[in-house]
């Protein structure tokens, strides 16, 4: 049986990788933070996460907020006036969309699989292979601009054409006035950068069944099946902890209370071509900016937060489901017999030591996977916030976002 005792040393390791210091027999742990919690922005939080950094040149408000929600909404902000954010990010998938890799305007394939925006205030690295790519802000300048593969396809040949158009919308005068209301009328891409960055920087998921077990002392919240899970997933044994710790369930982290960034990027042996060590050609991790072989194979660790909507899994989607990608933990790496992939990933020598393999009986893998269907947030997906502010085709409001339900693999 899961003790108390137990319980108490869970919040406590969430508390010690922060550095916080509370009671826990008091109803509300309190951060003596030195204001560094100020902010325009109503961050709405449990006490054991701390404030996410905002940057100076561009700090939160409600204002920049809606107006991202807006930008983040509307397809006219692509080449083919056909595509938004949104066609890659969708709530009712934690914003991850579903697919292997996600498609472009021009019907362009990406290399890697769209991640889940989840708690992205908090990402030390916002991109798969990146490490540079450490704001919103620089992210969001990729789909926008990028061309290899084309996303949202704005060029020079028609950012002009394409802002014009949005800025005939009367909704946004009011929007842009209301969120940059110091600033001229001449409104340019980087304002909706920023309105879209504050957007996406405001999604914030902290309302799990785990949640509620771990801040509200509420045992029952989560079920027997996911507190053995949880054990296991904390165990030496498994190791999962090591890449998927702390309140984000990442160790790609940033936030008020630390002095540095920490940015971590892993090789857990998915590919190992022919023997070779390599991984495809062009989706090498952070290998493809470097050079460096060392490098080859290390890509960003994502939070595991909504989880089990978020599949498929991996950097490129090759695994479809929880079952799969354990089970290539399980065995230390990916052996791959056939297709044009051939290789094995277990003996990848750049492959980080901690990814050794471990064995679990079937209802240990169920108790593993309930533990991590205990990290969806049906509060984020259907929250009105976060969800499609335009009228649709009829002109009428948008009703208000349904629940997707309890995802097919967390059905044991």
């Amino acid at each position: 049986m899961f003790s108390s005792l137990s319980r108490r040393l869970a919040l406590l390791a969430v508390m010690a990788s922060l550095g916080l210091v509370g009671c826990l027999d008091s109803s509300e742990t309190k951060i003596d933070d030195q204001g560094t919690s100020n902010s325009q922005f109503n961050w709405v939080l449990p006490a054991y996460v701390p404030r996410p950094v905002e940057p100076d040149f561009n700090p939160m408000t409600e204002d920049k907020f809606q107006l991202g929600r807006h930008l983040f909404y509307d397809e006219r902000l692509s080449a083919g006036g056909n595509i938004s954010c949104a066609s890659c990010h969708h709530q009712d998938k934690a914003f991850a969309d579903g697919r292997v890799v996600p498609i472009g305007t021009h019907g362009e394939s990406h290399r890697r699989n769209a991640q889940a925006l989840v708690n992205p205030a908090w990402f030390a690295t916002l991109n798969w292979g990146n490490p540079v790519t450490d704001t919103l802000e620089r992210q969001i300048e990729g789909p926008l601009f990028g061309d290899d593969p084309h996303e949202h396809g704005i060029n020079d040949t028609n950012r002009e054409a394409i802002l014009a158009d949005l800025l005939a919308d009367p909704t946004y005068t009011a929007l842009f006035s209301a969120a940059f209301p110091n600033e001229s009328a001449e409104w340019n891409y980087n304002h909706i950068i920023f309105a879209l960055a504050s957007f996406t920087r405001g999604m914030v998921s902290y309302s799990s069944p785990y949640d509620t077990y771990l801040a509200e002392n509420n045992i029952q919240a989560i079920s027997v099946s996911a507190r053995r899970g949880m054990d296991l997933f904390n165990s030496e044994r498994l190791e999962c902890f090591h890449c998927h710790g702390g309140y984000n369930f990442s160790n790609s982290v940033m936030d008020r209370s630390r002095n540095f960034p920490e940015r971590n990027f892993h090789n857990t042996g998915l590919y190992n071509l022919a023997g070779s060590g390599n991984y495809p050609v062009g989706n090498t991790g952070i290998h493809d900016l470097t050079g460096d072989i060392r490098h080859m194979g290390q890509f960003r660790t994502p939070t595991l937060r909504n989880i089990a909507l978020t599949a498929p899994y991996s950097h490129d989607g090759s695994h479809a489901t929880l079952k799969e990608i354990i089970a290539t933990y399980a065995a230390g790496g990916r052996h791959i017999t056939s297709g044009v992939y051939v290789g094995d990933g277990r003996l990848n020598p750049n492959k980080d030591g901690f990814i050794a393999g471990f064995s679990l009986n079937a209802q240990e893998e169920k108790d593993l996977i309930a533990f991590l269907c205990s990290l969806t947030d049906e509060a984020f997906t259907t929250n009105p916030r976060l969800s499609n502010p335009w009228p649709d085709e009829n002109g009428n409001p948008r009703p208000a976002p349904i629940n997707p339900g309890v995802p097919k693999q967390c059905l044991q």
